[in-house]
């Protein structure tokens, strides 16, 4: 069982939620889409939120920057937590650009705000967890797309909160995280996205 619920925090890893959350959308409006398109973007997201990240990682642990695989000293998270948070100025900027995907977008400005939340946060010395950060901003996501089309995702919805108490539970089990940085974690995955609802969902 503790296999089980460590997994999660494999799983849900915060650098592999949003390309879970492009292809959930595509998933569901990939309809509305060409091919290449979908493609597009999906290449985009990988690059920019996943691979760059990963090899900068690396970089910076060869460096001596970086000595656990779970950045636990606040310090280790202020390079990383930057660059990342330009990777997403930089998908929103220019990656959408070319043909306009408000749910995507608004997802995205959602996550690099959380990011910038975290990077402050770390700044004056309070760690939150970045893995609730994720998975609650992704499941917000799911309900934002819901809510857009006017279709029922019940099942999407509850799948997700039960993720979001497994990995809260793994981090715990890992003595990652105290209870109030998944706390934290969770208002910043949470408030932006509902935030922006005001901007797209709800005009």
């Amino acid at each position: 069982m503790q296999k089980f619920i460590r997994s999660f925090s494999y799983l849900f890893h915060p650098l592999f939620i949003p390309v879970y959350a492009t292809l959930f959308y595509f998933f569901v409006a990939g309809k509305y889409f060409h091919n290449n398109e979908i493609y597009l973007v999906f290449v985009q997201v990988l690059i920019l939120t996943v691979l760059l990240p990963i090899s900068l990682f690396y970089l910076l642990q060869s460096l001596g920057r970086i000595k656990s695989k779970m950045m636990l000293d606040k310090k280790e998270r202020r390079l990383p937590l930057t660059f990342y948070a330009l990777l997403l100025l930089m998908l929103v900027k220019h990656s959408f650009s070319s043909f306009v995907i408000p749910e995507l977008y608004y997802y995205f400005v959602g996550v690099m705000i959380s990011t910038v939340l975290a990077l402050l946060l770390v700044m004056f010395s309070h760690k939150a967890s970045l893995h609730m950060m994720g998975i609650t901003g992704f499941t917000v996501f799911v309900i934002s797309i819901a809510a857009y089309y006017h279709i029922s995702l019940t099942v999407f919805v509850a799948f997700f909160i039960l993720c979001c108490g497994f990995v809260a539970s793994s981090r715990l089990q890992a003595k990652a995280h105290s209870f109030s940085e998944l706390i934290l974690g969770t208002l910043l995955g949470i408030l932006p996205q509902i935030g922006l609802w005001f901007i797209w969902l709800l005009k």
